[in-house]
């Protein structure tokens, strides 16, 4: 008769270091809930919870500890972005601070929901079985007063809409350089360490292509270099043109010529016109 409780405490130790770790795969593409905002939300935040909600949204939408959060078809889903892409969440890795949450803030709650208190949260346990609330007990019992404060809300997001809305590759690089929160839950911490790992990898993989897109050094040597210019007309060329001292000889040669040129026809018409003068002047 023993050994039916001991077989079934075995199996329960067999699973349990299975829910210890977080069932995320942070690889994957993510899904889509068929949610497709058109921009950025109105979150307004509940009263005395460090939790947001979306009270203009017909969905469980919430925003807590730098994550989104959608509860949809009986699954928790998160996203750094706030229309995703979502990553579902295993219900032993939901932050408490979900879960408390009254059902009054659910704005499209399941039909299990009815006929639970609208001040209080949904009634979990219940829903999810013995070993969650085993695994998850206490949740329900806090002092509000050591809640801690929440998280600012990454509103630079709201200049991406529609068309501009990044993919998930780019997500990561923007989420690290415009939002320097620091998650204490351990979900979004890992998920923040996910993410800072693709932004310092991004660039490394772009780098490449940029650099091989730019002119590299030895094509600017295309353009004429000052040994082209050399073709151009040199002062040594100028040679040509008559410099002083052949101006100066030049001078000197000149009455030369003119002398050379006269005839001894010229030379009796001077004689002629030279004695005429003399002659009138006598």
């Amino acid at each position: 008769m023993r050994r039916g409780p001991i077989v079934l405490s075995l199996l329960l130790c067999a699973v349990t270091p299975a829910f210890a770790q977080l069932s995320i795969n942070f690889g994957s593409p993510g899904v889509s809930l068929g949610i497709n905002l058109g921009g950025y939300p109105t979150l307004q935040r509940i009263p005395g919870y460090p939790v947001y909600y979306a009270p203009g949204l017909n969905s469980n939408y919430f925003f807590y500890d730098g994550l989104y959060w959608v509860y949809e078809a009986d699954s928790w889903y998160e996203s750094s972005w706030y229309n995703g892409p979502w990553r579902a969440v295993d219900p032993f890795d939901v932050p408490v601070y979900l879960l408390r949450v009254p059902v009054r803030y659910y704005r499209h709650a399941p039909a299990y929901f009815h006929g639970w208190r609208a001040d209080q949260a949904p009634r979990w346990g219940e829903h999810w079985g013995r070993s969650w609330e085993q695994r998850r007990s206490g949740w329900d019992h806090w002092d509000r007063r050591s809640a801690p404060a929440p998280a600012p809300l990454p509103t630079y997001q709201r200049q991406y809409r529609g068309d501009r809305y990044p993919q998930a590759t780019q997500q990561a690089d923007l989420q690290n350089r415009n939002y320097r929160y620091q998650p204490h839950e351990e979900v979004a911490r890992q998920h923040y360490d996910y993410q800072r790992g693709q932004a310092r990898s991004a660039p490394q993989q772009r780098a490449p292509q940029q650099q091989h897109n730019q002119p590299q050094p030895q094509q600017q040597h295309n353009q004429p270099q000052p040994q082209q210019q050399h073709n151009q007309p040199q002062p040594q060329q100028h040679h040509n043109q008559p410099q002083p001292q052949q101006q100066r000889d030049q001078r000197r040669d000149q009455p030369q010529q003119r002398d050379q040129s006269r005839t001894p026809q010229t030379d009796k018409e001077m004689e002629r016109k030279g004695g005429t003068g003399q002659d009138q002047r006598g």
